[in-house]
């Protein structure tokens, strides 16, 4: 599956910086999380650009050859290293050393968020970092992707069928509801695996929710809500923004967006301090109880 599926807000917002980057030489780092596709984006930037006719180079950060690298950046095209968070710290300087040096090609790197984090404990150079984060395109995970999951499981199940041999394989209605309530740790990659598990088990030709082998949804009491009923309108609100987090990965920017709430209304509410309606958020309409 090669297309970039764009249904959603999150990825029309990528598609369109993509564009924008594309007609340009900048140096692009892409960031998002495990699974989200951040190699499929790269290469959709490169088909984009005036680069297109000319050869595209995935270069692995763990097993980089710096002579092959020197040699891919001395060409007419694009240059991926992908995962440079895994780049050894040794040769770290040396990259940065070749890249100062100037280069032909266009320079393209991905990363887990997690890289700032690499950098604040030493464990990436700061000055390489900022050397690749000229311009950054976030990836969104699949639980920013409701809207994209009708086309997204229509191309990976035509994906699957098409490598294991089998007829074509379309989702029920109801299978496809239960996956937009169903979070994936492995993002496209991990709903990519389910289909193709589902695939394989079943023969028929419309995927049911027992196909998926989801199981039963949990219901409150056996979920992450408290047995107790009733619940106060405060504990709702502290379990939805844990779970915000949670999803986030403690990103408050990315929990916020999740609970459509402006980021300094998540932080009051994070500090235990009421939301004064004197002092309004500007970025978070106020609702009247």
């Amino acid at each position: 599956m090669n297309e970039l599926i764009a249904d959603s807000g999150a990825m029309r917002e990528l598609v369109s910086a993509l564009h924008d980057v594309a007609a340009t030489k900048a140096t692009v780092l892409i960031v998002g999380e495990h699974g989200t596709g951040k190699t499929l984006v790269a290469r959709a930037l490169h088909e984009r650009s005036g680069r297109a006719a000319q050869p595209l180079h995935v270069l692995s950060a763990l097993a980089l050859d710096l002579a092959t690298l020197e040699a891919a950046l001395n060409g007419a095209g694009t240059v991926v290293l992908d995962d440079v968070g895994s780049l050894p710290f040794d040769l770290q300087g040396s990259v940065l050393r070749l890249l100062e040096r100037g280069f032909s090609a266009r320079l393209v790197a991905t990363a887990s968020p997690a890289l700032p984090v690499q950098v604040r404990e030493g464990r990436f150079r700061a000055d390489l970092y900022y050397r690749l984060d000229v311009f950054p395109l976030r990836v969104p995970p699949l639980t920013e992707r409701a809207a994209d999951l009708p086309r997204l499981c229509a191309a990976l199940l035509e994906t699957a069928v098409r490598g294991l041999g089998l007829p074509p394989r379309q989702l029920t209605a109801r299978a496809l509801a239960r996956l937009t309530r169903q979070t994936f740790d492995g993002n496209v990659r991990g709903l990519a695996n389910l289909l193709e598990r589902a695939c394989i088990r079943s023969h028929a030709a419309q995927l049911d929710e027992g196909a998926l082998g989801l199981g039963d949804e949990a219901t409150p009491s056996e979920g992450s809500f408290p047995a107790h009923l009733p619940l106060d309108l405060a504990e709702l609100e502290r379990l939805a923004i844990a779970e915000a987090l949670r999803r986030s990965q403690g990103n408050r920017t990315h929990a916020a967006k999740l609970l459509g709430l402006g980021l300094r209304t998540l932080r009051i509410k994070l500090n235990g301090r009421p939301t004064s309606s004197a002092n309004p958020d500007p970025a978070q309409p106020q609702v009247e109880a």
